[in-house]
């Protein structure tokens, strides 16, 4: 019998999150504008429902974009034990820039699956990464281990033991 969750973890969370994006003017001689996701905390509700501007000294500005969705589910525990075992877990963000004002840009998704951030890349989205502090690690650990098995692993025979018409 495979091993089950416990029942006190559910097999889908959500939280809110808050993403604070950097916009810079003019970084180098090839670009107007710089746009990339600064920071993520957890939204408990009291920043708004409207993006504002923290800071802007005319060449950076930091807005923080409160209340998305951020969805943990279990069938994605592979994607959320790569992000974990890769050393440094991060926060992934989906962004996109405003069709009509290079100037402006906002996160449209977070994730903290490494293999829906690649789904996202092969669509050709912008996705950046921002670290994942210490308690958030360890809540999606629990939730990771609450609800991953990794497949066990098959030894494959080498060709040279095998029969001549069972080798590939």
């Amino acid at each position: 019998m495979p091993d089950t969750p416990p029942p006190e973890i559910a097999r889908t969370l959500t939280l809110r999150v808050a993403v604070t994006m950097r916009r810079e003017r003019a970084p180098n001689a090839w670009e107007d504008w710089r746009h990339t996701p600064h920071d993520v905390a957890l939204d408990d509700g009291t920043l708004g429902h409207t993006p504002r501007t923290l800071r802007d000294d005319g060449r950076e500005r930091l807005t923080l974009h409160p209340g998305l969705p951020l969805l943990l589910h279990a069938d994605e525990g592979e994607g959320y034990h790569l992000n974990l075992s890769s050393g440094a877990p991060v926060w992934f963000v989906m962004w996109r820039g405003a069709e009509d004002d290079p100037s402006e840009a906002a996160p449209e998704f977070v994730t903290l699956s490494y293999n829906e951030a690649g789904r996202l890349l092969d669509a050709q989205e912008r996705v950046d990464n921002v670290p994942l502090p210490a308690e958030l690690v360890q809540m999606l650990q629990a939730f990771t281990s609450a609800h991953y098995r990794p497949e066990p692993k098959q030894r494959r025979r080498p060709a040279s033991f095998q029969r001549p018409g069972d080798r590939r």
